[in-house]
């Protein structure tokens, strides 16, 4: 199982865990979908060591790691001569997580063809080997992990309907960060135990006002998995176990303030994944109007509710084309809605 043990007790959190406590003990496919960062597999596992199944295998494939030709021979083996390089028998995994279950993460990119193989096996437990006629038969439970819109997917053509009813006998929805607020803290202070254990310093010495303030503001489009990255690069880059942790290094490809204590102001945040770029700006007045607001966290709050507001209008309401409008994922899209509707 994961070294990562679950952290936090926020409303949002504690719900989610919640549910994967009641899903866990029932033998069905499962579908956790989530922002990237947000704790996938470490779910995954839960729903495994929590289940029935628990000393079984728990076998795992990221689906975007293969190409179509290489992901069919790794779900469902091969035999010798099956293709050009294939020297031998190699077992797939779904054949070694048999009476176990097998965790399929980035669904989405799933190929056709092996989406087919899947469906067979949820329906009758039955598949072939590459290069092979002899039916091979299992017992696996299927959890899939996925930060796609699966069904806009099926609309589309490019994901199947049927499969997707199979594998989503019940839907896990795991919160963004930025919904976990109270947990952010406790995260961070944990993450950064770990980071002075491993620097070999006897003990953490925390972080200052200043450096928790930073941590809270921060909206955190990568959720845990960027506030993992960014909390042990500023224990590491600190150095310094005898005071506490005053500059938080959000932005690692942004050179450090020269002063030690300063910490890098997350002022160009949007509340969504930095790399997309938005279309949509707030006019001089409505900044104006945001930045008046009493603190920080209320100017953020109403710039946000305002570009979406701006999207919204411009898609006629339409929040998938106003997802696309904003440059965010559908999920972001509707985390920011879920956040601002009134």
């Amino acid at each position: 199982m994961s070294n990562q043990r679950i952290v936090g007790a926020s409303t949002a959190w504690a719900e989610a865990l919640d549910h994967v406590s009641q899903l866990a003990p029932i033998d069905r496919a499962a579908l956790i979908i989530g922002e990237r960062g947000t704790g996938k597999e470490l779910i995954a596992e839960r729903l495994h060591f929590l289940s029935p199944r628990w000393e079984q295998p728990l076998v795992k494939v990221n689906c975007a790691a293969f190409s179509d030709n290489l992901l069919e021979s790794e779900l469902f083996g091969h035999e010798a001569g099956a293709f050009t390089g294939a020297t031998g028998r190699q077992i797939g995994r779904f054949e070694r997580a048999d009476q176990g279950t097998l965790f399929l993460d980035e669904l989405g990119t799933l190929p056709k063809r092996a989406q087919e193989k899947i469906l067979r096996i949820i329906e009758y437990g039955e598949f072939e080997r590459l290069g092979s006629a002899e039916t091979q038969t299992v017992n696996v439970r299927i959890v899939a992990a996925t930060n796609a819109d699966l069904p806009v997917m099926v609309e589309r053509g490019l994901f199947r309907g049927d499969l997707l009813d199979r594998l989503s006998f019940d839907v896990i929805n795991l919160p963004p960060l930025r919904d976990r607020q109270s947990d952010i803290l406790e995260l961070s202070a944990y993450f950064a135990v770990k980071m002075s254990h491993e620097l070999g310093w006897e003990l953490f010495p925390g972080f200052s006002a200043q450096a928790n303030t930073a941590l809270l503001n921060w909206s955190w489009p990568g959720n845990v998995r960027e506030l993992k990255n960014v909390v042990e690069r500023s224990v590491y880059r600190w150095g310094d176990q005898n005071s506490a942790i005053e500059q938080v290094i959000i932005n690692a490809f942004k050179p450090s303030n020269s002063s030690r204590g300063d910490t890098q102001a997350p002022l160009e945040n949007h509340a969504y994944d930095p790399q997309s770029q938005t279309k949509v700006t707030a006019d001089s007045e409505n900044q104006e109007r945001a930045l008046k607001a009493q603190n920080f966290n209320e100017a953020i709050a109403a710039y946000e509710k305002e570009l979406l507001n701006q999207a919204l209008k411009a898609c006629k309401h339409h929040q998938g084309a106003s997802a696309k409008y904003m440059g965010l994922s559908y999920h972001q899209f509707r985390g920011l809605y879920r956040k601002h509707r009134q």
